[in-house]
């Protein structure tokens, strides 16, 4: 069976939040440890994860904990495409 993947796109909002980079490392760190994370292309100003579903773990829910890490200060300028 094929892994299925869900891809989550943030984009800097505020030229004064830390860029890509550092941002990719904190989202890193702040979602589920469980979950298989993927950086894809990160940038200055947008970056891009891929994150593994497996289990109970659906799209809704990677959405749901994307959200609650965004709202972290140290994520402040953050914010999550559609």
């Amino acid at each position: 069976m094929n892994p299925r993947w869900t891809d989550v796109v943030i984009v800097r909002r505020d030229r004064t939040a830390p860029t890509g980079e550092t941002t990719v490392v904190r989202m890193l760190g702040m979602l589920p440890a469980h979950w298989p994370c993927t950086p894809g292309d990160v940038g200055q100003d947008r970056v891009v994860l891929r994150i593994e579903l497996r289990g109970v773990t659906d799209a809704s829910a990677v959405r749901l904990a994307v959200s609650r890490v965004l709202s972290d200060a140290a994520l402040h300028g953050w914010t999550r495409e559609p």
